[in-house]
């Protein structure tokens, strides 16, 4: 889905159920931030009211994303599109468990 940002900017986002038994813990919260810094674009993502940076574990972790949980991923920058179709597809694959 593209839509704008409040500057008028474009972004990218979907949503994504996260398959990991035991949700984002320290492991495959290490391993999205690691796959979301190979990309230049902003990578971030909503879990109820909060919005979490994907390139921070410490971000990542603090969300309390448990397995099951639907989060909106979403990507701004020159490679948003390439970001959001690699981090959906390991995240649907478990991030590396």
């Amino acid at each position: 889905m593209v839509e704008n940002d409040l500057e008028g900017t474009n972004m990218v986002s979907q949503k994504v159920t996260i398959k990991n038994p035991t949700g984002l813990h320290l492991r495959p919260a290490g391993i999205l931030c690691k796959e979301a810094m190979k990309f230049k674009s902003r990578v971030t993502f909503r879990y109820r009211e909060n919005t979490a940076n994907a390139k921070s574990v410490l971000s990542v972790l603090g969300a309390c994303i448990k397995s099951g949980d639907e989060i909106d991923l979403i990507c701004e920058g020159e490679d948003e599109a390439d970001a959001l179709g690699y981090l959906v597809k390991a995240i649907e694959n478990g991030l590396g468990e």
